[in-house]
């Protein structure tokens, strides 16, 4: 295991609600606050979904070109609904039908795509109230919803080491309050309207302990809580990018794809 220190993008309260852009940048009010963290190699760590939020699993994909949004939209939509359906045992899988792809700023390319660049700040995908409002908009019809819960699923194209790995937050060391209420807006670049929902940002707390893993490759891949209906479980994966000191000047600029998936169990 490769455990590190470096900084994480912990954010402090204002009394301006923060927002951030998916492309736009330069118009974010974050209030980052870094904080020099030790962040242990989760490799050989025995983590779940339900306690720790997170877990890294085998998987392979059929389509030779994960970069290719339009094969993944076709192909890799169904693999990772299938890998939820088995990773959890769920009775139903809604998936966003895009998958989203990151970059390394070092790769220069970030303009030229949609909501591309590593998000440095700490965060939870999608706020407590606003996840719960999607997931019931997304449950089958006809069917009596016991539980439902939101993943991503997220893995490198890139070969390792990553230079701008994820970072986790454990959730088992984190308190209510340590979540800052802020927006998240996407501004699409093909002109289409603004539009954002309610998301969360991180405040400094030495109990947090901190989590990524060494060496990821494209066959596997880190699963990791965004909502949950069950008190008793997990409820959201607090994370966000950082530099690897441990990867050189050589290493290969990051390039990462995210998918998510609502998983539901029937009463």
């Amino acid at each position: 295991m490769t455990d590190l220190r470096t900084r994480i993008g912990y954010s402090e309260r204002t009394e301006k609600r923060p927002y951030f852009y998916a492309n736009a940048h330069e118009k974010d009010f974050v209030p980052l606050a870094p904080v020099e963290v030790a962040i242990h190699d989760a490799r050989g760590r025995d983590c779940s979904l339900d306690l720790e939020g997170f877990t890294l699993v085998a998987h392979e994909s059929a389509v030779a070109d994960l970069t290719d949004l339009a094969e993944v939209q076709r192909v890799h939509t169904g693999e990772i609904a299938e890998l939820l359906t088995s990773l959890t045992g769920c009775d139903h899988v809604t998936m966003s039908p895009m998958g989203i792809l990151r970059f390394s700023e070092r790769q220069g390319v970030n303009a030229a795509h949609d909501n591309s660049h590593p998000a440095r700040f700490v965060h939870v995908d999608m706020a407590k109230e606003a996840a719960a409002a999607m997931r019931d908009k997304g449950a089958p019809e006809g069917k009596a919803v016991a539980r439902s819960a939101q993943y991503n699923v997220w893995r490198v194209l890139s070969d390792p080491p990553q230079d701008v790995p994820l970072g986790l937050c454990d959730y088992t060391s984190l308190a209510p309050e340590d979540l800052i209420g802020c927006d998240a807006i996407f501004d699409p670049l093909d002109g289409s309207p603004e539009w954002g929902f309610p998301n969360y940002l991180l405040a400094h707390n030495p109990a947090h302990r901190w989590f990524y893993y060494s060496a990821m490759h494209r066959g596997e891949a880190l699963v990791f809580k965004t909502s949950e209906s069950d008190p008793a479980r997990a409820q959201l994966m607090p994370h966000g990018a950082f530099d690897n000191p441990l990867a050189g000047p050589d290493a290969p600029p990051r390039i990462s794809l995210e998918m998510r998936g609502t998983t539901y169990w029937f009463a």
